[in-house]
């Protein structure tokens, strides 16, 4: 009975390590819509997030159920409820993408970026994509080191976010209020996706210690 119970919480794992390599996936082409103003690239974006909401789902379905039918105890209980909260991180990271799929779709046939972000915004894409590949390594693996290794990874984000704003305020910003919007929201897009990939690391910290690291509240 207990190699059965094993058995689905190994399962649940997995999937969530599937839907974390689909959020990985939204965001590469979601940046890669925006950076090149691909509109068919950006629309897929858009459709195929509904398999991320079917593995968030799936998942919080199987874990509910593990939680009816057996009796997890302490590191079990933890990996079983913070599968749940995992899933909707994951899931929250492929709106994320969508979000700037949307935007680019918006703005299309023009670019959504102005020449000045260009470089911000590819910096950022490929940060908060490796921060996300690793996320689903850690699901994989479930190593805390790995996953506090995190935190220090997306330093590089928050600080390309911040020099965004930088440039918003400046004197010298000629595109207009429209793209400003849009920057300041693709900005906090980038920036929130790659935060709910270190908050992953924090649960699958929880997971295996029992204790969760200090941390910033996510908004």
């Amino acid at each position: 009975m207990r190699k059965a119970f094993h058995d689905e919480l190994a399962a649940l794992c997995t999937q969530l390590a599937e839907m974390c390599a689909l959020a990985v996936s939204a965001m590469e082409r979601a940046n890669a819509a925006l950076l090149d103003s691909d509109l068919s690239l950006a629309e897929q974006v858009i459709a195929d997030h509904e398999h991320i909401v079917a593995y968030n789902r799936r998942i919080e379905e199987a874990a509910f159920r593990l939680l009816a039918l057996q009796q997890p105890v302490a590191s079990e209980l933890r990996t079983v409820v913070g599968s749940m909260h995992i899933a909707a991180d994951l899931d929250r990271m492929g709106a994320l993408a969508v979000h700037v799929a949307d935007i680019s779709r918006l703005r299309h046939p023009e670019c959504a970026l102005p020449d000045e972000v260009r470089a911000s915004f590819t910096d950022m894409g490929s940060q908060a994509v490796r921060l996300a590949q690793t996320a689903q390594e850690v699901l994989v693996s479930r190593d805390p080191d790995a996953a506090a290794r995190l935190r220090d990874e997306d330093d590089a984000v928050d600080a390309e976010h911040r020099h965004l704003f930088t440039l918003l305020l400046d004197r010298q910003w000629e595109d207009g209020v429209c793209s400003a919007v849009d920057v300041a929201l693709l900005g906090r897009y980038y920036e929130r996706y790659a935060d709910h990939a270190v908050e992953i690391g924090k649960r699958v910290i929880f997971e295996a210690t029992g204790g969760r690291p200090l941390h910033k509240k996510l908004a």
